[in-house]
């Protein structure tokens, strides 16, 4: 279990442990009302900006997350560390496609807080292993 050395990193543990659950009204209150989510690759469900928590979590976490089974994928952090405003974290996902296929992928993230929410979020996966998945 990684430990957390900041109230910034202790919010980021929460982020991904909601997220980890399915939670996305939990993840929702922890989004700051300009919230901004970049997923850091091209040609994959989610890929691009979506701005306010109500697109980040409507339009954004809903349909990706369906495509994996009810309550995955989970991600279990492998590295934390902070300065400032800003959190940086390695996890990796896994789960269950709707199909039954294992998912497993790794994960990078870039994470700026504000005010005890989260203001950005800067997302960076294995976009090649997503798409051998999706049959692209």
């Amino acid at each position: 279990m990684i430990m957390c050395d900041s109230d910034n990193e202790r919010l980021v543990m929460r982020f991904f442990l909601t997220l980890s659950k399915g939670d996305l009204e939990g993840v929702r209150a922890l989004l700051h009302d300009d919230a901004c989510w970049s997923a850091q690759v091209r040609d994959v469900p989610g890929a691009g900006a979506h701005r306010g928590k109500d697109e980040i979590v409507d339009k954004f976490l809903a349909p990706v997350r369906g495509l994996f089974v009810a309550g995955d994928p989970k991600l279990q952090i492998n590295t934390m560390g902070s300065k400032g405003a800003f959190v940086f974290a390695e996890t990796r996902g896994v789960g269950r496609l709707a199909d039954g296929r294992t998912y497993d992928n790794r994960y990078a993230w870039a994470i700026e807080l504000s005010g005890n929410k989260i203001l950005e979020i800067r997302e960076y996966m294995d976009s090649h292993y997503v798409m051998k998945l999706l049959g692209s």
